[in-house]
């Protein structure tokens, strides 16, 4: 058939795995372990298109995938499969009917279940999504009104809240369990937690809210009620999931519900690549797949890479090789080149943001543009020095990981502002903007907010208001600017440029890294005046958020071309030409962070592994030997001394090309290295903070 004729061997039998010619409908479970370039996409869009060409009905179809974007490109892989294996009119008519209807995101499509059997499971169908930063607001303002912030003791903030509430969820481990695995520092306010959580859910049903986590969690308890799981199990033949290693197992069990005994069942990912357990991801998902039906799984390995040179994947195997569970596998490729990867030892983190900063630079004088180039990185911080040297010599750059574009707390602040003016009821966004204010704290944003919501016109209380002594100052220029805001005195998008000026020195004064950070605020600003409203701006960000700067913005300075500097995180599934890993040393990778168990160890390898095996034709991992400590308190500046990553030890380092930077001796490192009436699921999860004593 000719959409199989460009597979090779491996891929080809994962397509064809189960299915008969004309028949779709005998297909058992399946495990493709992926690796690292080997055409897990292809493989899997072919799959899809295979079943359907075989006579799958593509309603009945589910494909899931970790985002929006991976679902689109799959679905349009699949129509051009089909389309040109048909040819013709035939093919035409696919093209233009609904294909794979269920295909995206595990949210998006738990979303979309919940609210065709809401009226079963005791939800509203116009029940509203929090993203997170809403939950984390919410939460915070929970924790206030339950007492937590004024706490002698250092009640964990918010996000650190939120995170312990979503880890629980997803990984569906007790209360006590999460909070000593994951969150040791905060165990001793357990009592404390649960009752915030209680309250944290009876406040979203009270209100028709649900969270992220609420999608996942509302799906797998559907899939747990025998007649709405038969329900949902009969709308599909066929299920396939994209990057299962990166499944917690909230998503496991909602899988095993969909297809108890695997038929129908196609899941493909990497075991090497499993690095998001801070998300309650677990790598024992891939790994205990096969095991879970009988008969077990087939396993199709996929190995041979289409990216990356011989050399660069010889010490990729290298490092993978030393895992201590894996499903055993080498990748190979037929593209040969006489330059190992480099092992490039530099004096401390300035030399290498400056050794990268003219390695960039010269490659892209020989011909290798900025954007086929990457610094990659543990931790978003790490970039720091490297992001003040690209500046200073003029090297545009797109910065992605860490936090996500809105995520970020600068942009949120900000957003904010405009979100209060909107809607002078959202108490979340007042209680944050409140905050900026010097002197004003969770306590007197609530004073000060009980006031509003009793005043008549919505920020006339705010002008005759006494504010702290500390607030004293600043507080008749932001009066001024919320009755400018809800009179709309400017147009739009008069009305950002106005709030992005007051905003600017208390901006500055609540982060140190201001400097580092303003650029994202003025992308925003340049990015409301793509906008016609104020009301447009804030819904569109809300649906559709910008992953990064450079999403809707443009790219900085509206240079034609710059460099992208990533966290190892936000590069899986990406390629470049050329990629530089910072601070390959122990303390960075592995995060001295995560080293408190053999599982922790074996994620942070895998991590290591999927920053190699971006690169194409070159790549470097810098090795700092020290890394200057400013500003302690008692003795000034000093040097903390690192040593090579463990996980490249001296009996792989014949993979590697070793070399300094500069080429002088004293820069050397020292160290190597139920019924079909309404089921109230509602009851279910208002009740699990409790039951989970």
């Amino acid at each position: 058939m000719k959409h199989l004729e460009s597979l090779n061997a491996a891929q080809r039998r994962a397509v064809e795995h189960g299915v008969r010619e004309g028949d779709a409908s005998a297909c058992g479970p399946l495990l493709v372990i992926a690796g690292a370039g080997s055409g897990k996409t292809t493989t899997l869009a072919s799959r899809v298109a295979h079943l359907i060409l075989n006579g799958a009905d593509p309603g009945r179809i589910l494909l899931l995938t970790f985002s929006r974007r991976a679902a689109d490109d799959m679905t349009r892989r699949v129509e051009r499969i089909v389309a040109s294996a048909l040819a013709g009119a035939n093919g035409q008519r696919f093209r233009s009917a609904a294909s794979i209807p269920w295909s995206g995101t595990f949210h998006a499509t738990g979303a979309r279940l919940l609210r065709l059997y809401a009226d079963r499971i005791g939800l509203s169908p116009s029940f509203t999504i929090h993203d997170r930063e809403d939950a984390a607001d919410l939460i915070n303002l929970i924790r206030h009104e339950l007492g937590f912030s004024d706490k002698a003791t250092r009640f964990p903030l918010k996000a650190t809240c939120l995170g312990i509430y979503s880890h629980a969820v997803n990984s569906g481990l007790e209360l006590p369990k999460v909070l000593a695995r994951q969150f040791p520092w905060v165990a001793n306010f357990e009592a404390e937690l649960r009752a915030l959580f209680d309250a944290y859910v009876a406040a979203k049903q009270a209100s028709g809210v649900l969270d992220y986590d609420d999608l996942l969690l509302y799906w797998a308890e559907m899939m747990r009620a025998d007649e709405l799981a038969a329900d949902v199990q009969a709308r599909f033949d066929h299920v396939l999931v994209d990057e299962y290693q990166d499944t917690n197992p909230l998503q496991a069990a909602i899988l095993k519900g969909l297809a108890p005994d695997g038929r129908g069942l196609t899941v493909v990912g990497d075991d090497a690549q499993s690095i998001y357990g801070f998300r309650a991801a677990t790598v024992r998902n891939i790994l205990d797949m096969p095991g879970q039906f009988t008969p077990p799984a087939a396993i199709v390995t996929l190995e041979e890479n289409y990216r990356s040179t011989a050399p660069i994947l010889a010490a990729s195997n290298a490092v993978i090789a030393f895992a201590a569970e894996r499903f055993t596998k080498d990748l190979r490729s037929d593209r040969p080149s006489a330059q190992k990867p480099r092992l490039v030892t530099v004096a401390d983190d300035i030399a290498q943001a400056t050794c990268i900063a003219e390695r960039v630079l010269a490659n892209r004088e020989a011909g290798v543009a900025l954007k086929s180039q990457a610094v990659l990185f543990r931790t978003s911080h790490h970039s720091m020095l490297l992001e003040l040297e690209l500046t200073r010599r003029n090297i545009p750059f797109v910065k992605f990981g860490g936090l996500k574009f809105l995520e970020a707390a600068h942009v949120k602040d900000l957003i904010a502002i405009l979100r209060w003016a909107e809607n002078p009821r959202d108490r979340i966004a007042a209680f944050r903007v409140l905050q900026m204010l010097p002197g004003i704290g969770p306590g007197t944003a609530a004073k000060i907010l009980d006031r509003v919501a009793t005043g008549g016109s919505p920020f006339a209380p705010l002008v005759i208001y006494r504010p702290p002594a500390a607030a004293h100052e600043a507080w008749p220029d932001f009066v001024a600017l919320m009755e400018s805001l809800n009179e709309r005195r400017n147009l739009w998008p008069a009305e950002m440029e106005a709030v992005h000026t007051w905003f600017q020195p208390h901006f500055e004064m609540r982060y140190p890294d201001a400097a580092v950070r303003n650029g994202d605020l003025e992308q925003l600003v340049s990015l409301a005046g793509q906008y016609r409203s104020r009301e447009h701006f804030l819904t569109e960000l809300t649906l559709h958020p910008p992953e990064a700067t450079s999403d809707e913005a443009g790219p900085p300075l509206l240079d034609e071309d710059y460099l992208i500097l990533s966290t190892i995180h936000s590069a899986k599934g990406q390629e470049w030409q050329a990629v530089f890993v910072l601070n390959v040393v122990d303390g960075c990778i592995p995060s001295d962070m995560s080293t408190g168990r053999p599982e922790d160890i074996e994620e942070e390898r895998r991590l290591l592994y999927v920053a190699m095996t971006r690169a194409k034709d070159e790549l470097h991992l810098l090795v700092p030997h020290r890394f200057h400590v400013h500003q302690q308190a008692r003795n000034g500046d000093r040097h903390l001394y690192a040593s090579r990553t463990r996980f490249i030890p001296a009996s792989i380092a014949g993979c590697f090309e070793q070399t300094t930077w500069p080429l002088r001796r004293r820069d050397v490192a020292v160290a190597p290295p139920g019924q079909t009436a309404t089921l109230d699921l509602k009851a279910r999860v208002g009740g699990m903070w409790k039951a989970r004593a």
